[in-house]
């Protein structure tokens, strides 16, 4: 074998291994891509995520809903107004950046689109 494969960025393992197109940790089981990994790192802090005045959100903070939402499976909708605490930053499916747990709906992920911050 005659390249290295680079430590995890997470726990800094040196035990890393190709899976696919990925590079895995045995140790946290943290996956990453091995072409991104070096320049992921220095633009994940840069990333702001803003709600949709503007805000600057970070983890916990809580924010509420600017427009009514419909929720899939359900009958009701998520209606203007409804306050959402202690959300989450996260890199969600499309652009759902919001990880969250709305009182009577249960766990799911918001457009920071469609929230403000409170």
């Amino acid at each position: 074998m005659s390249e290295t494969l680079p430590p995890c960025p997470e726990c800094a393992s040196e035990y890393t291994y190709e899976m696919g197109a990925l590079l895995v940790c045995p140790e946290c089981a943290h996956e990453w891509s091995p072409a991104v990994s070096d320049e992921d790192d220095a633009g994940a802090e840069s990333t702001e995520i803003k709600d949709a005045v503007g805000n600057v959100l970070a983890d916990g903070d809580t924010v509420t809903v600017i427009k009514d939402l419909k929720v899939k499976g359900s009958a009701t909708a998520i209606k203007v107004g409804t306050k959402v605490r202690n959300i989450r930053l996260v890199n969600g499916v499309g652009d759902h950046d919001i990880d969250c747990k709305v009182d009577g709906f249960g766990p799911m992920q918001l457009k920071s689109s469609v929230v403000k911050k409170v």
